[in-house]
């Protein structure tokens, strides 16, 4: 019953995830899948193959690359907090910063939308329904770093557009 993102948006993709349950859903949306060495789901996952492979999946024709980072969700749950900011951290400087600084060399424009699934407050150690926070990085529209701008709940709540459903979100990515 799930159409493909190809017959949805007409792109190809992939998705990379160490979640047998992302894998499954990628692979009936008609996106390949690639396995990494060393990808746990956990904190102590190899950050830098995912964006190697993500890279290398970009540069072998992909339109989108769909990287799955289970680890603030694990550390949620263990109500580890310094091992979350830690592992986003490390999506930050090991994940995106390569991604993107590869996608600038290879000089196309592209887009990046950086979202979780859903909240794993530290609080309750479980899944939250409360709305997720997100960012998406349009290259056509860089500009000088802007201090200013934010990328938080409250910076979101005053000036963001929210999207009651997730498919939602991702039409507005994928058709605009």
């Amino acid at each position: 019953q799930l159409s493909s993102f190809y017959d949805k948006y007409q792109i190809t993709g992939t998705a990379i995830s160490a979640v047998d349950l992302i894998k499954g859903i990628a692979i009936c949306a008609g996106l390949d899948s690639v396995d990494v060495e060393g990808a746990t789901g956990t904190l102590h996952t190899n950050f830098a193959g995912k964006a190697e492979a993500a890279i290398r999946e970009f540069r072998d024709g992909k339109d989108f690359v769909y990287v799955h980072l289970e680890g603030p969700d694990e550390c949620g749950h263990q109500g580890d907090m310094e091992g979350k900011i830690q592992c986003l951290s490390d999506i930050d400087s090991k994940v995106l910063k390569p991604i993107v600084e590869a996608l600038r060399a290879d000089g196309e424009d592209f887009k990046v939308l950086e979202v979780p699934d859903h909240r794993t407050p530290l609080a309750i150690r479980t899944h939250s329904s409360t709305p997720v926070p997100y960012v998406i990085y349009d290259s056509r529209n860089e500009k000088t770093e802007d201090s200013s701008r934010q990328f938080n709940e409250k910076a979101g709540i005053a000036a963001g557009t929210y999207f009651e459903n997730g498919f939602e979100l991702a039409d507005y990515f994928f058709k605009n």
